[in-house]
């Protein structure tokens, strides 16, 4: 199939993939809309960590993880166990959004896929780095799925996340058409979820789609990192808002002693949306932060290590100084509901 597109212009080719994803996910997520099926296959009841507060489709899996696995395998079919991966998340995941799960075994779903990943397909690196990477790995499928709960949140940073990686795949100085074929196209299909669930959101991702998206997310940067395609630190640059975001908040809680598994609306997107900023200028805002730090990734590839340190470490003072900001005008809004 690569050979074929070999024969049109790459960002044409890019273009058209995204497109067809885009539609084929809208298409999917419409008739599961149009039928009411949405409904039926699993619904969000708004509970503490909720910021909606009417009952929502959570089914965004259902369209982004078929397109996202049919693409891989047709265009992509080197990178087999990112698919392999990615369908067996989801449909542990559609269980857990149905029934629910133990944590243990959803967890434990988690560790087969990314220990699966690594051990498959192991990087020349110490055995010591590769449980480095796969422990973030995980982190990462987890905290997809934390930062899910806004509306256009978590679907515009897929988006803008996965066209960062499909870009950087093809201007890095080790060009990959695989990675750049298959994240454009998951970052098209993002594009088809984000179609409905942009405010006011009609459906939101589910477990379904969160937990697979993040584990895509850190699998091409793992596979990206691997083949030498980009450096380890560009895949935690380009979903660095979101990693930042979950992190600290985790941190947070851990601190205070308490139980971070339950529900709850403490992180910045959450209080950015509850002190009036409202759900559409705060996916605006991420978007706008997502797409620099990508921009900044992006022209750090190819330039020497102490200036992609710099940068690095210049972009995280900047992610943390906007968490100052979040953190003075949720205490402001704070001291108002006090004194009413």
């Amino acid at each position: 199939m690569l050979s074929y597109f070999a024969t049109v212009p790459a960002w044409a080719t890019v273009v058209l993939i995204a497109l067809a994803s885009a539609c084929a996910c809208a298409a999917i997520l419409w008739m599961l809309l149009r039928t009411g099926l949405a409904w039926r296959l699993a619904t969000d009841v708004p509970n503490d960590r909720s910021l909606h507060n009417a009952p929502t489709p959570r089914v965004g899996g259902w369209g982004v993880v078929p397109v996202a696995v049919a693409a891989i395998l047709l265009l992509a079919p080197g990178l087999w166990f990112l698919a392999l991966g990615t369908a067996f998340l989801a449909a542990v995941s559609q269980i857990d959004d149905r029934r629910g799960l133990p944590a243990r075994v959803r967890f434990a779903a988690h560790v087969v896929a990314v220990v699966g990943l690594v051990a498959v397909f192991p990087a020349s690196a110490p055995w010591w780095a590769l449980v480095v990477l796969a422990f973030l790995m995980l982190w990462l499928v987890n905290l997809y799925n934390f930062m899910d709960g806004a509306d256009g949140l978590a679907g515009g940073m897929a988006l803008l996340g996965f066209a960062g990686y499909a870009v950087a795949a093809v201007v890095s100085s080790r060009p990959s058409p695989e990675l750049a074929v298959s994240t454009i196209a998951v970052s098209g299909a993002a594009l088809g979820f984000l179609l409905f669930n942009f405010h006011p959101a009609r459906i939101f991702l589910g477990d379904a789609g969160s937990i697979s998206l993040g584990f895509l997310a850190g699998a091409f940067g793992y596979w990206g990192w691997r083949g030498g395609v980009w450096p380890v630190w560009f895949p935690a640059m380009v979903f660095a808002p979101f990693i930042a975001d979950a992190s600290v908040t985790l941190a947070r809680r851990l601190l205070r002693g308490e139980r971070f598994w339950q529900p709850h609306r403490e992180h910045y997107y959450q209080r950015m949306v509850r002190c009036g900023i409202g759900h559409t200028k705060t996916a605006l805002v991420w978007y706008v932060v997502m797409a620099t730090g990508i921009m900044l990734a992006l022209f750090a590839l190819g330039r020497g290590a102490v200036f992609q340190g710099c940068l690095v470490a210049a972009w995280i003072a900047v992610l943390f100084l906007a968490g100052v900001v979040v953190d003075m005008r949720w205490r402001h809004f704070q001291s108002i509901l006090s004194d009413k």
